[in-house]
């Protein structure tokens, strides 16, 4: 007999192949480029400074600052496909991290693996390749992969990007409208050499860890996303699942509206998610509203932001990694049970006072109504300030510069003072 879990999983496969099919019954395009004409590489050198300090320290872990500094390459290269009725080719990653500073009291910062004996480790890198084919507008990946799904962001917040091994296929064969279906079977974390299984964290203010121990290898996931309007409208519908773990539902609705000089816009999306299968992390129960609305006019960016968490657990995802929710910041999510949440946000794109390259993002979020369990209102509030400025011109021509500083304050949780420097350089190889 087949559980809910299996006949989901049985469903995203026949999609994904479903899809290829499709693609494969039309003939390649015209426009595309060759094996070796179409291929692309390019070397990103990272040097990251993070430091994170603690105070009224909330939890067993009594560390009361994380500070390092280290440097990534990351080499990303990707072929053309070969000329032919169903497309081939490949994508190789290369990662590779070098410490520069650290101490067993200033460890675990997210930058670097952490030894058993509490030291970082000196390097640190892994390789991986995913094959690809292309027919029509189809296209399927299998191996190393990056993805970025409202279901699974990309979190390539610290030095080396995470990723996963399995399988992805986007389709886009008909106009406005795109498919996303995979299978995930394993992860390589931020700070890891090696793949693991899957795992879930969930916002709890008592123990955020409190699911992260079950895990399992198979993430599936399916989503369509439509377009249209001229391109100024869009709904998505997702389904997602870490079988036996959780099952979670992404409902999305973006508008674009020119008004005058200004751009309004408005963002709304919904999950849903319960446990899954044979339930092995126990009962889970969450949905989530976010919604975010923006005005822009020249080189300014106005965000308005408003969240709500309910049920009876906070916000659901993988583990060792970010969500999509509108409110949520690297450093606090904002996504604790029944916790409601305001965000007012600006962006500045300098270009528009003849400074290109130099932009700056200033967030303020704050949250109230959490449920801690321990017979009081949680409230916390989060202050962000991000200046990045990239050379144009010159020797330097593509160095950038990002400066992050970050106060975050709770009555429930670790506050934390956070500081991050980062100096990046892209090198194209061919």
């Amino acid at each position: 007999m087949h559980t809910p879990a299996l006949r989901k999983a049985h469903a995203i496969s026949g999609t994904l192949g479903g899809c290829l099919t499709l693609g494969l019954a039309s003939p390649l395009l015209a426009e595309e480029a060759g094996f070796i004409e179409g291929a692309t590489a390019n070397l990103q050198l990272r040097n990251y400074y993070f430091s994170r300090d603690f105070s009224d320290i909330v939890g067993p872990n009594k560390q009361s600052k994380a500070e390092e500094w280290a440097q990534g390459f990351i080499l990303d290269v990707r072929s053309g496909y070969t000329q032919s009725s169903i497309g081939v080719g490949v994508d190789v990653l290369g990662l590779y991290g070098v410490k520069l500073d650290s101490s067993p009291s200033r460890a675990r910062s997210g930058l670097l693996p952490t030894h058993d004996d509490g030291k970082s480790a000196d390097e640190y890198g892994r390789l991986g390749a995913a094959v690809k084919f292309k027919a029509s507008s189809t296209e399927l990946k299998i191996g190393e992969l990056r993805p970025n799904l409202p279901v699974l962001v990309h979190s390539d917040l610290r030095l080396l990007p995470p990723t996963y091994q399995g399988a992805s296929l986007v389709s886009k064969e008909w106009t406005g409208l795109t498919i996303n279906a995979g299978q995930l079977h394993s992860t390589s974390l931020r700070d890891s050499t090696n793949t693991q299984d899957m795992y879930a964290l969930i916002n709890d203010p008592i123990n955020p860890a409190r699911i992260a121990r079950f895990t399992s290898d198979r993430f599936n996931y399916l989503g369509a996303d439509y377009s249209f309007n001229s391109n100024r409208t869009s709904v998505g519908l997702w389904q997602a699942q870490l079988e036996d773990i959780y099952q979670q539902r992404y409902y999305s609705f973006k508008h674009a509206e020119p008004v005058g000089d200004w751009t309004l816009g408005v963002s709304l999306g919904y999950f849903d998610a319960s446990d899954d299968g044979q339930s092995i992390a126990g009962k889970l129960d969450n949905h989530a509203l976010s919604n975010l609305l923006s005005a822009k006019h020249g080189g300014h960016t106005f965000y308005l932001g408003y969240q709500q968490i309910g049920g009876d657990d906070g916000f659901i995802q993988i583990g060792a990694n970010t969500n999509p929710l509108g409110n949520t910041l690297p450093t606090y999510e904002f996504a604790a049970p029944d916790e409601r949440s305001w965000q007012v946000r600006h962006d500045y794109d300098f270009a528009a006072l003849g400074i290109p390259g130099l932009t700056t993002t200033l967030r303020y979020v704050t949250g109230d109504n959490v449920s801690t369990g321990q017979g009081f209102e949680g409230k916390d509030w989060e202050r962000d300030l991000d200046i990045g400025y990239v050379v144009q011109s010159g020797s330097l021509r593509g160095v950038g510069i990002r400066i992050r500083n970050v106060t975050a304050r709770s009555n429930y949780r670790s506050d934390i003072d956070e500081n991050r420097l980062i100096l990046s350089y892209n090198i194209s190889l061919f």
